[in-house]
């Protein structure tokens, strides 16, 4: 063979042994490190692949085998964020060359592991890098379909006192996701613990990939138990990622609507049982569940809540803002305890268990007072600005005198305004302004003015289930405290109360046993439609310091003048109060000895005072064992003559209050209130003496012409 043949052989053969060399022992791992790299650079997490496998063809198939996504750099070590042990990607390799376009038509992860961990200090290991967007960016990818076997994700955040382990995985589609023409969906299963609570759920929805879809609604059938909460939340969403055009029913229904503070972020009192159910919706920021119906204990509930979970306020900080417009039809006051820190619902309230109702009969047996001192949660009350208004048209409960509740209720920055709070009672009104202030040391300062305005007798007195009455009361309340809870701030609190009436009628029950008239109580106790007339009704209150004093107590009836002095001290809820009535008509059967009120607010103690009483129970006594018949003669009165005060002692503290004196005039008393006052039969106050008189001289004055 010439030189030039030999030359011309090797030529030829070099090329064809290396190609043969390289089909016999070519590694597709040889491009790892460039995989890795650029992987590594995309994510901003350090990317390995323990094998490569490459099938070429028109549609090329590539396979990566054990991918780990590491967790970030100085991350405390833990497992990786991600692992898959086998990827699997389709390319349309004819589409990029002559199109330029990226063209999968499937992914398939078989046996990912998602372990994304936050730790207490804040760190998290599943935050990405933004990259730097291209000046020309290209074309998201195509991708046809997506399926995941044997999926796992562990989620850990002690901040939300969360442990969470989910199995995901894509099937044939079912239910509403084949309603939508889909052919496979992605279905999830939960299980764990979120705020110190056992957490279940189940998912299913459409394929991942249709995220991005906006031309056809994305199918959602979530439900999940947090503790006692269920959520279930079924429809579609036009716009998944953006939550745009969202058609979906959402149910929430659970022990206490106070456990719904974790999942939403949103602070509500605690309340009894509760199942409600409406539309959601998110438009330009907002969230939005929108008629809404739904029951609360024995209290039904509707209406619409807005929230914006980043609204940017004044002082440039972020933070929820939330709007309510609730209306109840039929509510039950019971249910509204949580929201004066008292325990909502009760023994009556329906599906509890008998070892609950036995441990709220014992909590309310146990409870050594009767004014709530449960602590408000400040850091809750501050975690969202909330504006609500509630109206309830029909109020129900045990004892409850109101027919009818307003409620305009601000949370500003934790600071908590009611303007105003309304009962409706019949034809008249109890409403009021209250602002409560965030103070150092977990306190709240509160203020609060009250009037009430043609209040119905009728109604209070039924609301005793003993009394009957009728008649108008007028008055009015104020408190200044500072405390963080009801019962602190009645007990170091400021303030007064005054309350008047003219005409209108007691049931001669109440007066009756106030003078211990026994044969006149029995007949009333019996059923007889016998009540007295009240001429005049003021009573005159301060509060200083927790400690409830009488200025005045005077209710002058057809049948008798009863007045009341005494005090109530709201810090120990000790009563030492002591009642005298003195009959204005001839009474058989009187023994009007002076009644004691003692004990406490929960526990009090009613009696007559025994000096009295015992020096005319001796005297019938002694009386009885001469002759039978003169046994009355102790226990008849003849009257004392009524000397109307009522207008006096109004005019008094009108006077007062024009003189700016502290502590001694009657809230709210006014020149018309005075001279709605004048009884029958009045004599005019004297002037200029009355109105300068203190209420203790006018009472002594009063006293001794009783006598």
């Amino acid at each position: 063979m010439t030189r030039r043949g030999r030359i011309s052989l090797i030529a030829t053969a070099v090329p064809v042994v290396i190609i043969a060399l390289l089909v016999i022992f070519w590694n597709w791992d040889w491009f790892i490190p460039i995989v890795d790299s650029r992987a590594s650079a995309s994510l901003g997490h350090k990317v390995t692949i323990k094998h490569l496998h490459v099938s070429l063809g028109r549609v090329t198939t590539v396979r990566a085998d054990d991918v780990v996504v590491a967790n970030p750099a100085h991350f405390p070590k833990a497992a990786p964020l991600a692992s898959i042990h086998r990827l699997t990607v389709s390319l349309n390799i004819i589409d990029y060359i002559f199109h330029g376009r990226t063209v999968i038509p499937a992914i398939d992860l078989d046996g990912p592991v998602i372990d994304a961990v936050a730790t207490p200090q804040k760190q998290t290991n599943y935050a990405f890098k933004p990259t730097r967007p291209a000046a020309k960016p290209a074309p998201p990818p195509q991708i046809g379909a997506l399926t995941i076997e044997d999926g796992k994700v562990h989620f850990v955040d002690p901040a939300l006192k969360a442990d969470v382990h989910l199995a995901v995985h894509t099937e044939a589609a079912t239910g509403i996701v084949a309603a939508q023409h889909q052919p496979s969906q992605i279905a999830a299963t939960a299980k764990g613990t979120y705020n110190h609570q056992p957490i279940t759920g189940t998912l299913t929805a459409g394929a991942l990939l249709n995220l991005r879809n906006t031309t056809a609604p994305y199918p959602v059938d979530l439900a999940l138990a947090n503790g006692a909460t269920h959520v279930t939340l079924v429809g579609t969403v036009q716009n998944p990622l953006h939550f745009a055009g969202a058609n979906l029913r959402l149910t929430l229904a659970g022990a206490s609507m106070a456990d719904l503070y974790a999942l939403t972020g949103i602070p509500i009192p605690a309340t009894p049982q509760y199942r409600i159910s409406g539309n959601l919706a998110y438009a330009k920021g907002d969230i939005d569940f929108t008629d809404f119906h739904g029951v609360v204990g024995d209290s039904d509930l509707e209406g619409n809540i807005r929230e914006n979970p980043g609204a940017v306020l004044s002082d440039g900080k972020a933070k929820p803002v939330v709007h309510m417009d609730l209306t109840s039809h039929h509510v039950d006051l019971n249910d509204l305890g949580g929201f004066i820190a008292t325990k909502p619902g009760g023994t009556h309230e329906p599906g509890i268990s008998p070892a609950q109702r036995a441990a709220v009969a014992k909590s309310e047996a146990t409870h050594a007072n009767l004014l709530p001192d449960k602590p408000f949660n400040l850091p809750k009350l501050n975690a969202a600005n909330i504006y609500l208004h509630y109206k309830a048209d029909s109020i129900v409960g045990k004892s409850m005198p109101f027919d009818t509740l307003t409620a305009n209720l601000t949370i500003v920055n934790g600071a908590i305004n009611l303007h105003p709070v309304s009962f409706g009672i019949g034809t008249g009104r109890v409403s009021g302004d209250i602002a409560l202030t965030p103070q150092p040391d977990k306190l709240i300062h509160a203020v609060a003015t009250i009037d009430a305005d043609n209040v119905n007798i009728s109604k209070l007195m039924n609301a005793t289930h003993v009394f009957k009455g009728g008649g108008l009361l007028q008055g009015k309340a104020s408190l200044n405290a500072t405390g963080n809870s009801i019962a602190s701030w009645a007990g170091n609190g400021t303030g007064g109360l005054a309350l008047y009436m003219t005409g209108g009628n007691l049931s001669d029950i109440l007066v009756s046993l106030s003078g211990l008239e026994f044969g006149n109580a029995l007949v009333a106790a019996l059923g007889l439609p016998r009540q007295t007339d009240v001429h005049c009704f003021v009573g005159d209150f301060a509060l200083n310091q927790g400690l409830f004093s009488t200025r005045t107590l005077l209710l002058d009836t057809g049948s008798s003048l009863v007045r009341g002095g005494g005090t109530v001290n709201l810090k120990t809820e000790a009563i030492n109060y002591r009642i005298d009535s003195k009959p204005k008509h001839f009474s058989i059967g009187s023994l009007p000895a002076p009644i004691n009120i003692g004990g406490t607010m929960k526990k009090p103690s009613i009696g007559p005072a025994k000096g009295p009483l015992i020096e005319r129970g001796a005297a019938v006594v002694a009386l009885g064992i001469v002759a039978a018949p003169l046994a009355l003669i102790p226990t008849i009165q003849f009257g004392a003559k009524d000397p109307h005060v009522c207008q006096a002692l109004v005019s008094e503290a009108e006077t007062q209050s024009r003189d700016g004196r502290p502590g001694q005039a009657p809230l709210g008393t006014t020149p018309k209130a005075a001279r709605a006052l004048k009884v029958p039969g009045a004599k005019p106050a004297a002037k200029p003496h009355a109105p300068t008189l203190t209420t203790r001289q006018l009472n002594q004055q009063q006293l001794q012409r009783s006598h």
